[in-house]
């Protein structure tokens, strides 16, 4: 039996934990640079306001009707994640953090005695009531039949936030009233294709021939087909792979224009990708630096990339400024108003498969790099950093409505008089 336990609004539930007063009020949580909307709370979703639309064109809107608008505030939902994830990892012997507001639980052969709908109404009171985070349990005979009874967690909101799918004409009923394209894995591209073959429910996919499904799309629809079917086909070390690529982007929060500036946002962005490639334990084999200009300017756009290669995989954050830092004279250009500015490793090799080489001049530091992750990890982010980046930054992306770093931060640590 498998679980997945998902966050309902993350963002903006995170955003409602520190502050009661805000709890009964529409709360909207906007992009980088207070650009979009990416997450919405049940009222404000009452109110007909749209994911990824821009924030612009409903902010009077939502200020007529008491909307609580906050920048995204990283730091915090990031160390809530960490938090739920701990507090969720109790309840079974084996863990698969799919993504920062959602996981699954592998039990194995395992059944709780008081029984699994009770089990899954004691993991969500559980997350209430140690961290006030309103999740969604679903439980069911494979990860994929998991998602489908965490999709209807959410939306019936009289089984008290979890759904138990281990009936065959209750999966069959609840198969027939979802989309194909609402099956976990199967994208609009994937939902498009089926339609032209007559396979448009859930439940149409499910009856579905896996070996011909194999043959007019993949391995993977296939072990979908199966996995609907209640056969379970996924390794669970294979539901996210390693990443091969990774990036750091991010717009200004205002053009640049000085040099200085232009090269500490791309230090920025290279320990950001360090950071992102020691956690997965991989090495970085080719990395491209570039910056742009804004390309509806109307002084026309500018783009300019550097890629390099290294000669021996590094990950370390060190190697990584020293090529950004050369690449950012390549790039700068005088009177360019850059508006975005971003580093990738667009080639990753597993560090356990590199290479040793008795001629490498390039200088390691793996236990440097493991005491400044394990300080950034006890500390928060950023307490320990490269110097290249700069401090209190100009460039930095606007955050004018972001709320305090309540469990990261020690000025922002809630104040209580009694």
């Amino acid at each position: 039996m498998f679980a997945l336990i998902d966050v309902n609004s993350f963002y903006a539930s995170a955003e409602k934990i520190f502050d009661p007063s805000i709890r009964q009020r529409p709360v909207v949580v906007l992009t980088n640079n207070d650009g979009c909307i990416c997450a919405l709370c049940d009222q404000a979703k009452l109110l007909g306001v749209k994911k990824f639309g821009p924030y612009y064109k409903v902010q009077d809107m939502l200020r007529a009707h008491g909307a609580v608008i906050r920048s995204s505030n990283y730091e915090l939902y990031d160390d809530l994640s960490n938090k739920m994830m701990e507090v969720i990892g109790r309840f079974a012997p084996r863990q698969h953090v799919y993504s920062i507001d959602e996981c699954f639980l592998d039990f194995g052969q395992w059944v709780p005695k008081e029984g699994w709908a009770d089990y899954a109404l004691m993991i969500r009171e559980t997350v209430a009531r140690e961290l006030r985070l309103p999740v969604s349990v679903g439980i069911s005979t494979t990860p994929t039949l998991a998602k489908v009874a965490s999709f209807v967690a959410k939306k019936r909101k009289t089984n008290k936030g979890t759904a138990v799918l281990v009936n065959d004409a209750i999966r069959r009923r609840v198969l027939g009233q979802m989309q194909a394209s609402d099956i976990w894995g199967v994208g609009k591209r994937i939902a498009a294709r089926l339609a032209t073959m007559d396979v448009e429910s859930a439940l149409a996919l499910a009856d579905s021939c896996p070996k011909a499904m194999r043959k007019q799309f993949s391995v993977e629809i296939e072990r979908t087909v199966r996995e609907l079917n209640g056969t379970f086909c996924f390794e669970w070390e294979s539901l996210p792979v390693e990443k091969k690529q990774t990036f750091s982007t991010r717009a200004f929060g205002s053009p640049v224009t000085d040099f200085t500036d232009l090269r500490q946002s791309l230090a920025w962005h290279a320990e950001r990708v360090s950071e992102k490639v020691r956690r997965q334990e991989s090495a970085i084999q080719v990395l491209t630096v570039f910056a742009h200009a804004n390309p509806f300017a109307s002084n026309g756009h500018y783009h300019r990339s550097v890629q390099h290669t290294f000669a021996f995989p590094v990950n370390d954050v060190s190697s990584l400024v020293r090529v950004v830092s050369k690449a950012a004279r390549e790039i700068y250009r005088p009177g360019v108003k850059f508006h975005k500015s971003g580093v990738g490793a667009i080639s990753l090799c597993p560090v356990a498969q590199s290479q040793p080489d008795l001629f490498n001049t390039c200088e390691s530091k793996p236990e440097l790099m493991q005491c400044m992750d394990l300080i950034n990890q006890r500390y928060g982010k950023n307490t320990l950093g490269i110097a290249a980046k700069g401090v209190n930054v100009k460039w930095s992306m606007k955050r004018n409505f972001l709320s305090p770093q309540f469990t990261t931060n020690w000025q922002d640590i809630p104040k209580i008089t009694c």
